[in-house]
């Protein structure tokens, strides 16, 4: 624990003026960033007795071994800076928010030739319209199947549209009016363009101008008796407004505003946001956060106005944001909001009338969503406890093994042979703590030997750790510079690996001939779902409805799972594997320049010195480079497609020169044997 003292600046050196202030701790890793009107001002209140101080930020100040600062000209410059160091280092006494759950929009991909109106979770990328957030999918496309009678805007994949491209027939839709259909050719994109826009304004809330649009079309059809096409308008006016009724009007001046709540109790905070658009509810999203540092309702409300417009422009920021508390001070937020928006922004507190008694409903479900996650959680942690003492108890443990790693060799015929091992901490998966190994100590197939070699060289890296670190390190010394855990530094309280007795044997066998005798080994064997422990002739066979072996089960499941990825990856880049690969000093973007300049390795190959050369960033001597190691290569083998059996002509023709792993899977090139672990 470090002394607030130690690190404290001199008298006179903080300067008065507005700034933002990083907190670091003894390893450089940025752990609190704040900002302030005065610098000096508020860095002192953190320098003052310890008895004084707030538990969290007393917790901070002695985990910090310096502090620093930037002083900006404004206020504004400083809640966008804090803001953005926020998203940078990813402090760990700051309030982080999270979302309750993966919200979905409903999206207008406005940046294509032929907008596509479709589902999208996620990042918002550049050049889409989004609206929502929805609660569920299923409520945008009851939305959407309403509207597109009126705007029948194309909704179909890129293959979909391709095929019928190619093919000269629209899909299902185009045939029941549904779609445009500018896959055929029936509306030109200028055409289907403008019907993207119609039902964007439509979507924004500028719903009343278009409907009486149509009633008037509607009269001037039925006047002129063409009554079929006034019953068709008719049928659309009906089907806008079953559309709107989706959305029950709740402001009634048509007003476009955001409402925050918040609830919150010592530890955890709850944020709810309804989305009026048009005076309509048009969408709704929570998050919620753990309290790590002392901080008021107008401070969470702050941090939750960052999260919301820190990454919106334009229109995505309303003209009003209905707030329980404002920030102090207000103006630097107000005039944040503003510089986003592009126009003014109110922030204010609702006092009377509709939006307060609005405000009152977002606050209502800010309160049940705080007790919901409170007994989720409290759930989870029951139904995980209950999981690892009865393994516990099964395998005769000192204590409960919160951590468990999981090692599974998998290979194709003895080819590819390649092994993972999966950690899950507390009952849950660590997927930045998963490893993956290539088998080097032999050839061919045999999953014993492997599972040896493999518990070796994990293990053999964690005393390498222990020695460096020395034998009581504490946790700040088994971390990097940047704050992640280093690899294979902490050691498990479990093993469990793939298989049967004899895994279970080479695995023991391994931590014996590295004198590791304080960490439990035990196998999960397929067929009967039977638990091996070592020196053991018969199985531990824990209940079917056991919490233990379900959770036995989703950690060998999980080391499965990232086995055979890795396996089925190197066998797809060994089958990719291009010449190009070889040349020294010729990364991606070059090998992806080429190919496109010339189309193939084959054309590559064919090519002169000085064609080489007319390729972007491609200077002589790397032309020679190339001409030398394409003449030197031999052409590559035919390949053959292992999904279908066909053998390719030319496998040069259109290959990729990226290293690729299975689809949606990709591996860089040149990743080490042993790496970090990715979600996939």
């Amino acid at each position: 624990m470090a002394d607030p003292s130690s690190y404290r600046p001199r008298p006179g050196e903080i300067p008065d003026s507005p700034g933002v202030y990083k907190f670091r701790d003894e390893h450089r890793r940025v752990i609190y960033v704040g900002k302030a009107k005065s610098l000096r001002q508020r860095l002192a209140n953190y320098f003052q007795d310890l008895a004084g101080l707030h538990p969290r930020t007393r917790t901070m100040v002695t985990t910090a071994a310096s502090v620093e600062w930037t002083v900006v000209s404004t206020e504004v410059e400083a809640l966008q800076l804090e803001y953005s160091w926020i998203k940078e280092f990813d402090p760990r006494f700051n309030v982080k928010y999270r979302d309750d759950k993966s919200y979905p929009y409903l999206a207008v991909t406005m940046n294509e030739e032929y907008p596509r109106v479709q589902v999208m979770r996620g990042h918002k990328k550049k050049g889409v319209r989004y609206f929502g957030p929805y609660g569920h999918a299923w409520a945008i496309r009851d939305t959407v199947d309403l509207l597109l009678r009126v705007f029948p805007v194309r909704t179909c994949s890129a293959g979909v549209f391709k095929n019928a491209t190619r093919t000269g027939r629209p899909c299902l839709l185009g045939y029941i009016g549904k779609c445009s259909a500018p896959c055929v050719g029936r509306v030109s994109e200028e055409e289907h363009r403008e019907l993207a826009e119609e039902f964007c304004d439509f979507m924004a809330g500028r719903t009343g101008t278009y409907i009486r649009r149509l009633e008037q079309r509607m009269t001037e059809a039925a006047e002129e008796m063409e009554y079929e096409r006034a019953a068709r308008l008719r049928d659309d006016i009906e089907a806008l407004r079953k559309a709107m009724e989706k959305s029950a009007v709740v402001l009634a001046d048509a007003t476009d505003a955001d409402l925050i709540a918040v609830a919150e109790d010592e530890l955890e905070a709850a944020v709810q946001i309804f989305h009026v658009r048009g005076g309509r509810v048009r969408g709704q999203r929570g998050w919620v956060t753990d309290k790590v540092e002392d901080v008021t309702t107008a401070a969470l409300v702050e941090h939750a106005l960052q999260q919301l417009y820190g990454e919106e422009t334009g229109d995505s920021v309303p003209k009003e944001v209905l707030v329980p508390a404002l920030p102090d001070p207000v103006e630097p937020v107000q005039q944040w909001l503003t510089d986003r928006r592009g126009s003014n922004v109110s922030l204010r507190i609702p006092q009377r009338g509709d939006k307060k008694s609005l405000m009152e409903t977002v606050a209502r479900n800010a309160q049940q969503s705080l007790i919901l996650h409170k007994t989720k959680r409290a759930s989870d942690l029951t139904t995980r406890s209950r999981a690892l003492e009865e393994i516990s108890e099964a395998l005769d443990l000192d204590s409960a093994p919160l951590r468990i790693e999981c090692y599974d060799i998998s290979h194709l015929q003895g080819d590819d042979v390649v092994a993972s091992m999966v950690v899950f901490e507390d009952g849950l998966s660590r997927k930045s703590e998963y490893r993956r190994f290539q088998i080097k100590g032999f050839e061919g197939q045999d999953d014993v030997r492997s599972m040896h070699e493999v518990i070796t060289r994990r293990f053999r890296r964690y005393l390498a750790e222990k020695e460096k670190t020395g034998e009581w390190a504490d946790g700040d010394e088994l971390k990097d510079e940047e704050g992640r855990p280093k690899r294979f530094a902490y050691p498990p309280q479990l093993v469990v690996v793939d298989g049967g007795q004899p895994q279970v044997a080479a695995a023991k066998k391994a931590l014996d001939e590295l004198g590791i005798d304080d960490i439990a080994v035990c196998g999960l064997a397929k067929r009967l779902e039977e638990v091996w422990l070592p020196d053991e002739d018969d199985p531990v066979v824990l209940p079917r409805t056991s919490e233990g072996l379900y959770l036995l089960q989703r950690v060998r499941d999980e080391a499965h799972r990232f086995a055979i990825t890795y396996q089925r990856a190197k066998r797809a880049k060994r089958f990719r594997a291009s010449p190009l690969d070889d040349v020294p000093g010729l990364g991606e973007t070059r090998k992806q320049a080429l190919i496109k300049h010339f189309g193939s390795v084959k054309k590559l190959r064919s090519a002169t010195i000085d064609q080489i050369c007319e390729v972007p960033g491609i200077g002589r001597k790397t032309a020679e480079t190339i001409a030398v190691a394409l003449a030197q290569a031999a052409p590559a083998a035919p390949a053959v497609n292992t999904a279908t059996g066909e053998i390719m002509d030319d496998m040069e023709d259109g290959a990729p020169v990226t290293t690729a792993g299975a689809p949606g899977e990709p591996v860089p090139a040149g990743a080490p044997d042993e790496r970090r672990g990715q979600e996939t």
